[in-house]
């Protein structure tokens, strides 16, 4: 039960001003330009016709208004509405699609979600509704936007996901350069630039995206999950496994490898951040950009020889497989005593009950495993709460990270996952061979990762080629008030 599932819903709950549903929208086909042009102007001020459906002038300034809020630096202003109305061309285009292909979100799925939702804020649902609406919102309108939202992520991971083509080969590259970073204790690395002198730079990056249109609250959740993985990551953890564990926790955190680039081919903000970060450095600090928030790390820098081949030819070329051999990984043993979520229990009374059994067993008044035998309410409660040997990525996000910081014998605090909330115990480690059937399962799971982003924009792309979008009158704001 405590093994990580991962779930493919992905939940915003970003509050925005939007327009109303409009009812209908047709214009005769063999009506002249003119004539459709005048028709669709009148409804509401429409500003472009996507495929069957039309995004409105008031659509974009409401937009507009979410951004201004969050007081973030704009562009001007005949800039910012083309780039608005892009992002809501963007977004008919795969609601639309997604319906087509039959993506659907039932009431009663909705309806968890949105409690969800209401549990991780404290709150009750009741509570919630009390909030949207005193936002200006209506809960109908909230419902309809988070319905949206969840179809077109569930559309947008099926469709990308299989988009995405990884080879054997390039799994037994991903091994062999592994093994090769851990048994010579680091990845070997190229000859460094003389100052000065052109250089190629290789750079990683975990992605923690933040939509410029989020809330204050959304954009604040991502930048304080940006700086707790940078500073994880400044730890003893492993940058790709962090990454792909963060990724785990939630699929829209993406992390990946841009491979060797001169400095005018990175974005422009992550080479002012690694501009005088060494190899195998972080950068000092997360970078924001209008998607997100970015975790840096400088795999490699290397002086730029004339005529040196293309990275990805370099790449292949150093790249000879060889057999992939079994590699040490730290497992750890713990037990735990699980308070399952459920009516009747709240998460005060099932925090304040753990924290409980935690001083008397710090106190030595109890025994840790009797505790577990009485009242953890999972199947390891006959085993004294007793889990077995955990590797990495084998347990959800936020009982391995407590759980990886305990040292032997040590008791945590109450800590809350997915299951419910946990008390837990480390009681052995040792460093254990990862098979190759494990090795495949991980290199598979973090080459896919890394083509992700890629196969994204390339997925946008075809989408928005192969729509039909007409753009009539965005310039002008609504001429309906607000």
């Amino acid at each position: 039960m405590m093994r990580r599932n991962r779930f493919n819903q992905a939940l915003v709950v970003t509050m925005l001003a939007g327009a109303a549903l409009l009812s209908q929208f047709a214009f005769a086909q063999d009506s002249s330009k003119t004539s459709a042009d005048s028709k669709i102007r009148n409804i509401d001020g429409v500003a472009a016709v996507v495929n069957t459906g039309y995004v409105t002038r008031k659509e974009i300034d409401d937009r507009i208004i979410a951004l201004q809020k969050q007081g973030t630096k704009l562009p001007d202003a005949t800039t910012l509405r083309k780039t608005v109305l892009e992002r809501l061309i963007m977004e008919k285009i795969q609601l639309q699609n997604a319906e087509q292909e039959g993506v659907v979100l039932s009431n009663k799925e909705l309806d968890k979600i949105i409690s969800d939702i209401a549990a991780k804020n404290k709150i009750t649902v009741a509570e919630l509704k009390a909030k949207i609406v005193a936002s200006g919102n209506t809960f109908e309108r909230y419902r309809q936007m988070l319905r949206d939202d969840v179809i077109v992520n569930r559309y947008r991971e099926r469709e990308v996901e299989g988009k995405i083509k990884i080879s054997d080969a390039e799994i037994d590259n991903f091994i062999t350069d592994r093994n090769r970073e851990i048994a010579g204790g680091g990845a070997v690395r190229s000859t460094p630039a003389v100052k000065g002198a052109p250089e190629e730079i290789d750079v990683a990056q975990i992605f923690i995206p933040a939509d410029a249109s989020a809330g204050a609250g959304a954009q604040a959740e991502a930048k304080k999950k940006a700086e707790s993985l940078l500073r994880e990551a400044r730890g003893d953890a492993d940058f790709l496994q962090l990454g792909a564990m963060a990724a785990k926790e939630n699929p829209k955190i993406k992390f990946q490898e841009l491979g060797y680039r001169t400095p005018d081919r990175l974005p422009q903000l992550f080479y002012e951040a690694v501009r005088n970060t060494g190899s195998g450095q972080l950068a000092s600090a997360v970078v924001k950009s209008p998607a997100g928030y970015h975790v840096l790390k400088v795999l490699d820098r290397r002086a730029l020889a004339a005529g040196a081949p293309e990275p990805q030819q370099a790449a292949t070329q150093e790249s000879t497989p060889s057999t992939p051999q079994n590699i040490m990984v730290t497992q750890t043993m713990a037990r735990h005593i699980l308070l399952r979520s459920r009516a009747g229990l709240t998460d005060q009374d099932a925090e304040r009950r753990l924290a409980g059994y935690r001083d008397q067993i710090r106190a030595k008044t109890a025994d840790f495993g009797e505790l577990a035998k009485k009242y953890s309410e999972d199947g390891s409660a006959p085993n004294g709460g007793n889990l077995g040997w955990m590797g990495p990525g084998d347990l959800v996000p936020e009982f391995e990270q407590t759980m990886n910081r305990l040292q032997i014998g040590e008791v945590s605090n109450p800590v809350k996952t997915e299951f419910g909330w946990h008390l837990i115990q480390v009681l052995e480690r040792r460093e254990a061979q990862l098979t190759i059937e494990k090795q495949r399962q991980f290199a598979r799971a973090a080459i896919r990762e890394r083509k992700f982003e890629q196969a994204y924009q390339d997925w946008l792309r075809e989408l928005r080629d192969t729509a039909t979008v007409k753009i009539i009158n965005a310039d002008d704001p609504a001429a309906s008030p607000r």
